[in-house]
């Protein structure tokens, strides 16, 4: 038996299955209304296949709007593939869950924020900083805090 229960990572999972939902929603149904999306995924995560012209120009990490034109948005249980548009060249890519960093809706001010959770025993896990600190606290998965994506 675990000597403790890992919610990092259960919640990491709860995480990725919302998104997963989301995507294969709006693969069914297109997108509702106003919804659109801020997907922003490490570029170097195995099984991101891309265009080696933006893999050049995204080395780290890339973040795509899924918003107006997008197609063939196949969901699967482990990440999503779709072709989106940038600059007149329709461009297939293909996304694992486990590339995704942060998922944003701002259209009803709705994000997530997957942090990776590195060991480093020699580094004080406290957070002395106010409250209101802009940096999130480290770990397996965040809230995004959505006050840069509100309408002014």
């Amino acid at each position: 038996m675990a000597k403790s229960i890992d919610y990092g990572n259960l919640m990491h999972r709860a995480m990725r299955g919302l998104i997963q939902t989301v995507l294969k929603d709006v693969a069914a149904n297109g997108l509702p209304g106003a919804h659109h999306f801020f997907i922003t995924f490490d570029t170097t995560v195995e099984g991101v296949e891309m265009a080696s012209w933006l893999r050049a120009r995204y080395p780290a990490e890339m973040t795509i709007v899924v918003q107006h034109w997008f197609e063939n948005l196949v969901v699967t249980d482990d990440g999503f593939s779709i072709t989106l548009n940038f600059g007149n060249n329709p461009e297939p890519m293909v996304i694992p869950f486990d590339a995704v960093r942060t998922f944003v809706d701002p259209s009803v001010e709705f994000g997530l924020r997957f942090e990776t959770h590195e060991e480093d025993s020699d580094e004080d896990d406290e957070d002395d900083g106010p409250e209101d600190d802009p940096t999130p606290p480290q770990g397996d998965a965040q809230i995004l805090r959505l006050d840069r994506f509100r309408k002014q």
